[in-house]
């Protein structure tokens, strides 16, 4: 890559972290990211990952939506993320939980525990040497306003606008596709490392002569089963 795109791509990260860095300059103390996974799959649990980037964050050369990245480059900025970052936390609902509550729930319960997860000790001294945790200041998630929390900040594509929505996104991603390539060892004839749980007509021919794993949301499969889709 030529040093003027790299220095584009770098910029783009600066632009992204730009509100959080307006919010720690205007006081916060800890700005939390929220991003999920695995909504629309079959199979799977849906995952969530909170990101504290933290007030002195460098900005990653590439940092951007999951979306739009390669898995291998995915897979590269987690690992940036993840050793450059203030806190992170992912959390997996698996599809039990899915199929008994519903997609909506078990989303909302996979951010609430994403958050609490998050260590956020700052190194405050409680007087007898105890580490103090910090209380969000400001909890921004992707999307459409959830009311999970107090500090609730929803932006719509906010994966696409804000660095530790774009972080939380691409963590979430390599975590659960990772979880779904281990699984295809488990059900190889699924082929989940290659369709981490989503509809493809491969996945839903193996549905159709093997049946249904433990890792299926049956509620999801119901109409795959009922109707001559193969």
């Amino acid at each position: 890559m030529s040093n003027n795109k790299k220095q584009k791509r770098l910029c783009n990260a600066e632009a992204l972290f730009a509100y959080e860095k307006q919010l720690y300059n205007e006081g916060a103390r800890i700005v939390v990211g929220i991003d999920e996974v695995g909504r629309g799959p079959i199979a799977g649990p849906v995952s969530a990952a909170a990101v504290v980037l933290g007030a002195g964050w460098q900005p990653i050369s590439g940092l951007c939506d999951s979306k739009q990245l390669s898995a291998a480059k995915r897979e590269e900025l987690s690992t940036q993320l993840t050793e450059s970052v203030h806190s992170s936390h992912i959390t997996h609902v698996d599809a039990a939980y899915i199929d008994d509550h519903g997609i909506m729930p078990a989303l909302r319960l996979a951010m609430q525990r994403a958050v609490e997860g998050l260590s956020l000790g700052l190194g405050r001294d409680g007087g007898d040497g105890e580490v103090l945790d910090e209380v969000p200041s400001k909890i921004l998630i992707d999307g459409l306003p959830l009311k999970l929390f107090e500090q609730e900040e929803a932006i719509v594509k906010g994966d696409s606008k804000i660095a530790c929505i774009a972080a939380a996104s691409i963590i979430a991603k390599v975590a659960r596709d990772k979880l779904m390539t281990e699984a295809s060892l488990d059900y190889p004839a699924y082929h989940f490392d290659s369709n981490k749980g989503y509809a493809s007509v491969v996945h839903r021919q193996a549905i159709a002569k093997f049946g249904l794993t433990p890792l299926h949301r049956k509620s999801f499969c119901r109409n795959f089963l009922q109707e001559s889709l193969w």
